[in-house]
């Protein structure tokens, strides 16, 4: 007897102390704790959607606590109503309105058969609007979802901004018409809705940078938002960097000039020639401008054309600041300095 009482005694203190060892060790198996909270980065789609309004496509998860058989996951019909939920016979509204006003309906008509019902309505998936596209002079064209309200310069945001090629306009083009439209939209609209799909609006990149008003407004699921490749502007002649120059907004003479680096000191401002296409040919009119008087303020500046060239010339071999360069130089010449 004294022999199976020691293996016993012997077997019941090592499981003693390997639980004492396990629970020192571990002290978080022996009481839950509560999960902990890491933030992520959230994107322009998982931001700000508790004003989410349904729409046909989207599909709800309900659930009915105590009658798990009522559980159903229905998807709002093309008439934008919930016509598929056990025992409920009559269309419940969901078009335009929140899973909260829809849980209420779903609530009033299930107390018909239960003692005060407790259900819960969840959105289980948004396909109600087609997402936005934006595309043309910006860093990354894409696709963007439309779970809620989006502004312009938060889709050139999502591009990645603006290229350098962009010009000065965005185009949008509505492809349907708004689902959900705010009441005060509705209020302030001069056209019937959905006059507006297929009509093409433009916005200056300008006013969009100086935020709010009318140069941001709301883009629409569907919508097709066009960043314009800015038209070019050729500067040639005696200028310190020759270059084509991308149009943004109205590009006037002295700015184009002003993107080559400016004149040379051997220049002609009197006469500057700008060269516009006529009847599809490159340089079919010759325009003279006195950018001189211009810089002066004495005559007004020129605005310029998509595919005008600027010649800057030089100046006549018997002008007086052509003479004085010469005349400077001669003895450096004379030195064999100077070629």
């Amino acid at each position: 007897m004294k022999k199976i009482l020691i293996p016993l005694v012997a077997l019941f203190g090592c499981y003693t102390v390997i639980s004492v060892v396990a629970q020192s060790q571990s002290p978080q198996q022996s009481q839950p704790t509560a999960p902990v909270y890491q933030p992520s980065s959230a994107s322009v789609d998982e931001q700000g959607i508790r004003g989410y309004r349904l729409g046909p496509g989207d599909t709800l998860d309900v659930r009915i606590w105590g009658q798990s058989d009522l559980n159903s996951l229905v998807e709002i019909d093309e008439d934008g109503n919930v016509s598929s939920l056990p025992f409920i016979e009559d269309p419940i509204p969901a078009k335009c309105r929140t899973e909260k006003e829809v849980q209420k309906s779903v609530t009033d008509a299930y107390a018909k058969y239960l003692v005060k019902p407790r259900v819960s309505v969840r959105i289980a998936e948004r396909k109600s609007r087609p997402p936005a596209t934006i595309w043309g002079a910006v860093h990354m064209p894409q696709r963007v979802a439309m779970i809620r309200r989006i502004q312009l310069h938060e889709m050139v945001a999502v591009a990645g901004g603006f290229s350098d090629t962009a010009g000065g306009t965005i185009q949008i083009i509505h492809t349907i018409p708004e689902l959900c439209p705010e009441p005060g939209e509705v209020a302030t609209q001069k056209t019937a809705p959905g006059s507006d799909v297929g009509q093409l609006q433009s916005y200056k990149i300008s006013a969009l940078r100086l935020g709010g008003g009318d140069g941001d407004p709301f883009v629409r699921p569907g919508d097709i938002v066009y960043v314009t490749q800015g038209d070019l502007v050729f500067v040639t002649g005696l200028v310190n960097q020759p270059q084509s120059v991308i149009m943004r907004d109205q590009m006037t003479l002295t700015g184009a000039i002003a993107r080559a680096g400016g004149p040379t000191r051997l220049a002609q401002r009197k006469e500057v020639h700008i060269l516009r296409k006529k009847d599809n040919q490159l340089g079919g009119e010759d325009i003279k401008v006195n950018y001189e008087a211009i810089l002066k303020g004495k005559e007004k500046d020129v605005v310029l054309q998509p595919y005008d060239i600027v010649d800057v010339g030089e100046l006549g071999p018997m002008s007086g600041k052509k003479i004085t360069d010469m005349l400077t130089g001669l003895p450096l010449i004379l030195a064999g300095k100077l070629p």
